[in-house]
């Protein structure tokens, strides 16, 4: 355990991506990996949860150092690795306190679309309402909307959080690349599709595109009317 070095991950898991990502990007190249399926399960296998009791992916050891929790996996390899690849954090302060606004904004975003995306999985059928559901799908849209705003106010071809690549950026694609899949509207969103069809061609992007996806490429329409 003191040395070991391993990454368990999920196919089409935004946390997961993030991690595999920053990797790409910070040129950590031989971290050994593993592809676990939700569908089987083995994310709850014994030597998952030895690693990580919640038994969630992505499960990330490092030299024996275990940081489960994607977004703080991510900020441990732009800190071990931070001469090395891209740098994704940004000195200035300006630059820095926007890219980590941007950052944890993602968290409201992601709550916000599992609540209207999965609500049918997480909630029994006796206590699902109409009417919560409607709640959950105006409040996605409003967060699509600002996210939205802020590229807008970025101006043409710029990232998330400035015209360079960044941490906020890594944090916020692949969360993107979910809700298109699930059918996010152009015409509604053009400003965050654009930014989608740019970013999505990055190498380390294209490097890491969940497997599955490829294999069943057509998006689903859940947000088509969102």
């Amino acid at each position: 355990m003191a040395d070991r070095t391993m990454l368990f991950w999920g196919s089409g898991s935004p946390p997961c991506w993030r991690l595999m990502i920053a990797l790409k990007e910070k040129q950590v190249l031989d971290i050994p990996q593993k592809l676990l399926s939700f569908d089987k399960q083995e994310h709850k296998s014994p030597e998952v949860l030895a690693l990580n009791p919640r038994g969630e992916l992505p499960t990330f050891v490092h030299n024996g150092n275990i940081v489960n929790e994607s977004m703080a996996a991510c900020l441990y390899l732009e800190n071990q690795f931070k001469s090395q690849g891209n740098q994704l954090i940004p000195d200035g302060p300006a630059e820095q306190s926007l890219v980590y606004q941007r950052m944890f904004e993602v968290v409201t975003l992601h709550q916000k679309m599992a609540d209207f995306l999965f609500y049918s999985w997480r909630v029994p059928e006796p206590e699902r309402h109409d009417t919560a559901l409607a709640r959950n799908k105006s409040m996605l849209s409003s967060e699509f909307k600002l996210w939205e705003g802020y590229l807008w106010k970025m101006g043409p071809k710029s990232y998330i959080a400035g015209k360079n690549f960044t941490m906020a950026d890594v944090m916020l694609f692949p969360h993107l690349a979910f809700c298109v899949r699930f059918g996010l509207s152009q015409k509604r969103y053009p400003h965050l599709l654009d930014y989608y069809n740019r970013v999505k061609e990055r190498p380390s992007i294209q490097a890491t595109w969940p497997p599955h996806w490829k294999e069943s490429p057509l998006p689903i329409d859940s947000l088509k009317e969102v």
